[in-house]
């Protein structure tokens, strides 16, 4: 019952309502107009019931001693006295900063289920006979052998028996390019068969897999997350004795009683209170017109605090698309043009990525294609097809070689140096020759230089953790600034790396946009993703959301939250030294009640106002 009650009074419509009746008795204070039932009892009914509740129940079932006991005691001293005016006006004051706090800590918790429905329900069980049974995920054990076919999800963590196939492993690992698999590679649950099929011999099932310690390490991150305290309640258990104590002392050596309650009304703090979460409301919609959606006033606080940032590379650094990088004709008689022309009509029935990149280029650049014929694919190696009269083949090195296609030495070191470059290659022979090559690549965002120049010169560490391999991440890096790389990292390896950082004194903030920077994102202090092209479970997980994708917003973003943190804390002091001053005065009977009430109203409307600065202020 008393919790209706509680949930009922702290909205905002009540909220209002009791605005309304402490302005008819402020009108009544000032006007002399009397009404049968003085206004201010509605305020302290509304506002002031869930306050008694909170300080009560914090007090005798929690054993904690909060400002809202504080708040409490000058309230009902008022009521004694007679002072309802003023009983009401602290009971407001402090049921608008409970809202705008609240307003400030709300907190989307739809990630762990979305990463839960990524989990593959069934599997494709092969038993005597080689004939294969549908069972449940769940029904799997250690050693079964699995055949998976392409399009389906991988229901376990297994290592290949027979096969060639692509698997798309960005849900765990973030590389933007599928990964060629055969007999003896390990894959992962989770994970997308996207070409051949596979047969496979389960290694980890259930808990053990490795999509369920993803989901895991999302929960067991979210439950390291403390909520924010108010200030006041930090100080609170000094602040109630200390208010006490010189209400007693002032009636000791006054022996007026009005002047002890005025004590405990000015000492009351509602200003204090109000520092924090104005000054993060301010910022927070100062952000959002910028793009950047910050979830909580945590996240903002914490972010003024951080002093490394870890970047994951793909979606994040980098597009995320890949794109035709060179090409590369290694025979006289062709020219880039040709060779874009035939790989690209050998390639037109490919569903693989890079085969549509090639395309789309070509289209870009309006080079005509011939249909080709007789086209197969081999998944994990390339394609065969014939093209004008001619067998064409494209895929990867080892393809060529089995094939008996020789290849020059010279061959060999340009691809060393665009394999060094972090690029994909598919290589074009026909007519029993080498014919060229083309490069395929992610690309620099245009915006991430200037910005790690900036993080830089704020005296900021930068790092990069991803998934993807070293000499890609080392050249992406390179083109970046950055200097400390780490590579090849699973989610528990970036949640690892992290916790590294931290142990060693570094507030961290993580920006990413994948489901497998979701650990890494909850673990940090604060998590920043990419809002546009981002993975839904990333953009849940993380404090901070940049709608655009605009990493170039993150330098904007930390000035942002280093000047809330100092006008949280120039608030707090403003309204410490008017509550001290207020307190001389109520000691030394210069105010009442009614205006100590007045006085610790303006101390907090001159805490929002000032707050309300941070919406505008322009940051360079």
């Amino acid at each position: 019952m008393i919790k209706k009650i509680n949930t009922l009074f702290s909205g905002i419509p009540m909220t209002i309502t009791a605005a309304v009746f402490l302005a008819a008795s402020l009108v009544s204070l000032g006007t002399g107009i009397t009404f049968p039932l003085d206004p201010a009892w509605a305020v302290v009914v509304i506002c002031g019931f869930p306050l008694l509740s909170l300080a009560v129940t914090r007090l005798v079932v929690q054993r904690w001693i909060s400002s809202a006991l504080l708040i409490s005691i000058a309230m009902v001293a008022s009521i004694a006295i007679g002072e309802l005016f003023a009983a009401g006006e602290v009971a407001f004051i402090m049921a608008v900063g409970a809202i705008l706090e609240d307003k400030t800590v709300e907190r989307a918790k739809k990630g762990i289920r979305q990463l839960i429905s990524l989990t593959p329900v069934q599997g494709r069980r092969i038993i005597a006979g080689g004939r294969e049974e549908m069972v449940r995920a769940d029904r799997i054990r250690q050693g079964d052998l699995l055949r998976v076919l392409p399009g389906e999800a991988i229901p376990v963590d297994g290592e290949i028996t027979a096969g060639h196939t692509s698997v798309d492993q960005s849900i765990l690992t973030g590389e933007s390019l599928p990964v060629d698999k055969g007999a003896g590679d390990s894959v992962f649950c989770g994970t997308i068969n996207r070409f051949g099929a596979i047969d496979l011999v389960a290694t980890r099932v259930g808990e053990d897999s490795s999509l369920q310690k993803l989901i895991r390490l999302v929960q067991e991150a979210e439950k390291k997350k403390a909520p924010m305290q108010r200030i006041a309640d930090k100080w609170a258990a000094w602040l109630v004795p200390v208010a006490l104590a010189i209400a007693v002392m002032t009636f000791l050596a006054s022996r007026e009683l009005v002047r002890a309650v005025t004590v405990l009304v000015v000492f009351c703090p509602c200003a204090l209170a109000l520092a924090t979460p104005t000054s993060i409301m301010a910022a927070i919609g100062q952000a959002a017109k910028h793009g950047v959606i910050i979830k909580s006033g945590e996240a903002l606080e914490n972010m003024g605090k951080v002093d490394c940032l870890a970047f994951d590379k793909t979606g994040t650094l980098t597009a995320g698309n890949l794109v035709v990088a060179d090409v590369y004709p290694l025979a006289e008689e062709i020219d880039q043009a040709g060779l874009l022309a035939l790989t690209a009509s050998a390639e037109a029935y490919s569903e693989h990525p890079l085969a549509k990149a090639i395309l789309a280029h070509a289209k870009k650049l309006q080079i005509p294609t011939t249909p080709a014929s007789d086209f197969q694919m081999l998944p994990g190696k390339g394609i065969t097809a014939t093209v004008n009269g001619q067998t064409v083949l494209c895929g990867t090195l080892t393809f060529l070689q089995e094939n008996n296609l020789p290849i020059e030495e010279g061959v060999l070191v340009t691809l060393g140096q665009f394999r060094a470059q972090g690029k994909a290659i598919i290589l074009t022979a026909a007519g029993g020759s080498l014919l060229g090559m083309i490069t395929l690549s992610d690309t620099l965002r245009d915006t991430a230089p200037d910005m790690i120049r900036e993080l830089h010169a704020m005296h900021t560490r930068v790092v990069l953790l991803t998934g993807d391999h070293a000499q890609t991440a080392e050249y992406f890096a390179g083109k970046a600034g950055i200097r400390c790389v780490q590579a090849e990292l699973l989610p528990e390896a970036k949640v690892g790396s992290i916790a590294q950082l931290q142990k060693q004194g570094h507030k961290v903030c993580m920006i990413g946009d994948g489901v497998n920077d979701a650990p890494a994102l909850k673990m940090a202090d604060v998590g920043v993703a990419m809002g546009g092209m981002g993975s839904d479970i990333a953009v849940e997980a993380a404090d901070i959301a940049l709608v655009g994708d605009d990493i170039a917003k993150i330098p904007y973003l930390k000035k942002l939250s280093n000047s809330t943190l100092h006008t949280i804390k120039f608030n707090i002091s403003l309204s410490m030294a008017i509550n001290a001053l207020a307190i001389l005065l109520s000691a030394a009977g210069v105010l009442t009640p009614i205006t100590g009430a007045l006085v610790h109203n303006a101390g907090s409307v001159l805490v929002v106002l000032n707050a309300a600065l941070l919406y505008d202020r322009k940051f360079k």
